[in-house]
């Protein structure tokens, strides 16, 4: 489903010297995404996978050129097809949530979120009604949840082409978001707890963003901020819906360590 697009990259972005490399695209994709799933250090990934070199220049590269947003906004728009809805959303629903971060990333992209207490980072989310992501946010973790608001709004706007016309979030939003949300036409939604309700209750529309937040904890690359570069972070999290839309499409299951008998039991 991917290949046009990378057999296009491939085709721009010619040696010199003719030299096509000597890893295949697909095992070059494979390798990005097993290590997203299972959170291994680049030194570790398996033998029969392209090495960390090759594998690394080809994820830069597609980050830094946004040709991994490219393939998951062509897997986007296939999933949201299928559900038969229009390729971009009218609504988005927006949360955060601060993550620990691994030893060795710089101080100089982390801060301390007092309320959740916790020294890392800060990852924002804008999904559609479907759980599909729209828009990534990694800030650093004292960055106020306003500030993230309007990132994502900007850039929901940028992926769908103005065709979002509602935004929900919870009370961690401010006034500010919905000023800035109102400047590009988009209706900003506070939605409220119920104060009567006790322990966990999900909020109309506003759990899809909860649900993907749990998906993408799945993949254990995403369970701690391992990335120096916050821009590595956000592809990490755009490879990891890739990876959940293709089996969609595909209707591909994970791979399981239980037996028949176990599952049956």
């Amino acid at each position: 489903m991917i290949e046009p697009v990378i057999t296009a990259w491939k085709d721009r972005h010619r040696s010199v010297s003719g030299y096509q490399g000597a890893y295949e695209m697909r095992e070059i994709v494979n390798a990005i995404l097993y290590q997203g799933r299972t959170g291994c250090q680049w030194a570790y990934i398996p033998h029969d996978l392209p090495p960390k070199s090759a594998t690394y220049y080809y994820f830069a590269a597609w980050r830094d050129d946004r040709t991994d947003q490219v393939i998951h906004e062509l897997l986007r728009c296939q999933v949201r097809e299928r559900a038969r809805r229009l390729e971009d959303p009218t609504l988005v629903v927006l949360d955060t949530q601060s993550l620990h971060v691994a030893a060795g990333v710089p101080a100089s992209t982390t801060g301390h979120d007092p309320a959740k207490r916790v020294s890392g980072r800060k990852r924002g989310l804008a999904v559609d009604v479907l759980g599909l992501v729209i828009a990534v946010a990694v800030l650093a973790a004292n960055t106020h949840d306003n500030a993230a608001g309007n990132i994502l709004l900007d850039r929901a706007v940028e992926h769908t082409g103005h065709s979002v016309r509602k935004a929900v979030m919870d009370q961690g939003f401010k006034n500010k978001v919905v000023e800035h949300g109102a400047g590009l036409g988009i209706d900003v939604e506070i939605v409220a707890r119920n104060p009567q309700d006790k322990g966990f209750v999900p909020q109309p529309k506003r759990w899809r963003v909860e649900q993907t937040y749990g998906i993408l904890i799945l993949h254990r690359r995403l369970v701690r901020d391992y990335e120096h570069r916050p821009s590595s972070s956000a592809s990490r999290v755009y490879w990891a819906m890739t990876h959940v839309m293709a089996r969609r499409l595909t209707g591909a299951n994970a791979p399981t360590w239980r037996t028949a008998q176990e599952a049956a039991a």
